[in-house]
């Protein structure tokens, strides 16, 4: 088993399959290649000051050791999305979230990232012209 390491590797895989967890998200992405499995950790900043994020990501790590590598599939990549429940969630219970996690059928999502192509607004509004403007004359 490998570790995703580089950013564009974490954005594909945020773009596959979800499974939420109380202390953790899952997110996967099945690969082409015959590659080993890959998994990656991220905790962002809303979970707290460096070492209590360093703290979360050390617990999804020692969980991903301890799990059995039969259950997660070939020739995928896996990332874990740490969350703030982590730090005081039991380990034993954590340990069971990830063997369902990884048993139960992921809940597909795509994050759409860009424009949209047919030129319709996304906010409900209609087009117009720009608002005008109180300036008084010179």
């Amino acid at each position: 088993m490998d570790r995703l390491r580089q950013r564009a590797d974490f954005l594909a895989v945020a773009n596959g399959a979800r499974v939420n967890s109380p202390a953790f998200v899952l997110q996967s992405r099945g690969r082409d290649d015959s590659g080993p499995i890959r998994i990656g950790f991220t905790v962002t900043k809303k979970n707290g000051n460096a070492p209590e994020r360093n703290r979360i990501r050390r617990r999804l790590r020692e969980l991903v050791k301890r799990l059995d590598p039969v259950s997660m599939q070939p020739h995928h990549d896996y990332v874990l999305v740490g969350r703030r429940d982590a730090l005081s969630r039991g380990f034993a219970t954590m340990l069971d979230d990830l063997r369902i996690a990884f048993a139960k059928p992921a809940r597909h999502t795509h994050k759409g990232r860009g424009p949209k192509t047919d030129g319709q607004r996304t906010d409900g509004l209609k087009p117009g012209p720009a608002p005008a403007t109180s300036r008084k004359p010179d």
